[in-house]
């Protein structure tokens, strides 16, 4: 599973750190090259609740190993995408293919791993996230500087298709799965439950603001940093994503700090951490910015790992159409506050980006604060 989430994030978030370079070989806007990562997470938005359905259909162990390969497959067919648009639609047909493994993945985590080991588990599903996110934006810079930017994606690519052999054979088959019947009535009673329960709704929030903030910062630093007085070229642009260590140590951390505190008194720190972070960024210092970014990572993660174990625990047979909602608005966010980012950043660059990335801060914050009101 660790393998699983680390391709996840790898395949969607490889073009990240090259947006500025897109946006100059096209001849597009910030916002508008932005679209490469926000079209993928609108795929997978848009899939993650009919994948859920048939994740409960016809199991996770199988529709996870197709995602991941189909995936694989139309990540190096985007090195070949004659223009822009034929780039935009293969990366939306990644995003809504790939939607198959994160649909299932915490369903299989809640069914197959023991309940007092849950926490820890989803903390190592979310470290491969991170370190795939890092790995996908570093490698896509390095090798653009040393080549091209189509090279980077077919390396990527590869990169997918060997982690898609590698999870078909190790994946351990599903033991505890039974299927439920994938039908409309069933459907709207199961969601209607859940958006009933007074805790997953506001972790649906949660997960859009967090994302949203997250990916909307990470979207334009490559443009600030390549403006003076820093003009840092792609690989030292790429090798800031390195931060996403930071995540990796975030995740597995939060998972053992949920077990001995409980997650509503930790949620609601780890969002203050990302607000610390962020208004590190503000400053004027290369190394202040870099540290702010760092602890933004951290909070996010470790928020994260809490807030999408959380909603296994609460959703009991239920959890697969819950995490696709989870996840369905952990990516929503990534798209639409991903592309507004793009209006702030125009409007007025980064002190215009972190008023609204604050605003998403703040906000989550709110609904952590609200949540410790929760019966344990």
């Amino acid at each position: 599973m660790f393998i699983g989430g680390f391709a996840t994030f790898a395949l969607v978030y490889c073009t990240q750190p090259l947006l500025p370079l897109l946006a100059a070989e096209f001849g597009v806007s910030a916002a508008s090259a932005s679209l490469s990562v926000s079209a993928t997470t609108a795929g997978l938005a848009l899939m993650l609740i009919p994948g859920s359905v048939l994740a409960d259909r016809l199991g996770r162990q199988q529709l996870m190993k197709f995602a991941l390969a189909i995936a694989a497959v139309l990540a190096l067919a985007t090195a070949f995408a004659p223009d822009f648009f034929s780039l935009l639609v293969l990366r939306a047909l990644l995003g809504a293919v790939l939607a198959g493994l994160p649909a299932a993945a915490m369903a299989y985590i809640g069914e197959e791993v023991t309940p007092n080991a849950q926490a820890r588990a989803m903390g190592l599903y979310i470290a491969g996230n991170a370190l795939g996110g890092m790995s996908g934006r570093f490698v896509g810079a390095l090798v653009t500087d040393w080549s091209s930017w189509r090279t980077a994606l077919a390396v990527i690519g590869v990169f997918g298709l060997v982690s898609a052999v590698v999870f078909w054979r190790r994946l351990p088959a599903s033991r505890h799965f039974v299927p439920r019947a994938a039908t409309p009535a069933r459907i709207f009673r199961d969601a209607l439950a859940i958006y009933r329960d007074p805790g997953l709704p506001w972790l649906f929030l949660v997960a859009f603001l967090a994302m949203g903030a997250f990916v909307g910062l990470y979207n334009f630093l490559g443009f600030r940093l390549l403006e003076q007085p820093y003009a840092l070229g792609q690989s030292a642009i790429g090798a800031i994503f390195l931060l996403y260590l930071v995540g990796t140590w975030a995740s597995a951390l939060s998972g053992r700090l949920a077990e001995r505190q409980g997650r509503p008194r930790v949620l609601w720190l780890m969002v203050v951490v990302m607000g610390s972070g962020l208004a590190l960024t503000l400053a004027q210092p290369l190394w202040l910015i870099i540290a702010g970014v760092g602890v933004f990572t951290f909070g996010f993660f470790a928020a994260h790992a809490l807030a999408s174990g959380w909603v296994g625990r609460r959703a009991g047979e239920r959890r697969a159409l819950a995490s696709a909602l989870y996840l369905s608005s952990y990516y929503l966010g990534a798209s639409v506050i991903g592309s507004l980012a793009g209006t702030a950043w125009t409007a007025g660059h980064w002190g215009g980006l972190s008023a609204l990335l604050g605003a998403c801060v703040l906000a989550t914050l709110g609904v952590g604060l609200y949540l410790r009101r929760l019966p344990t």
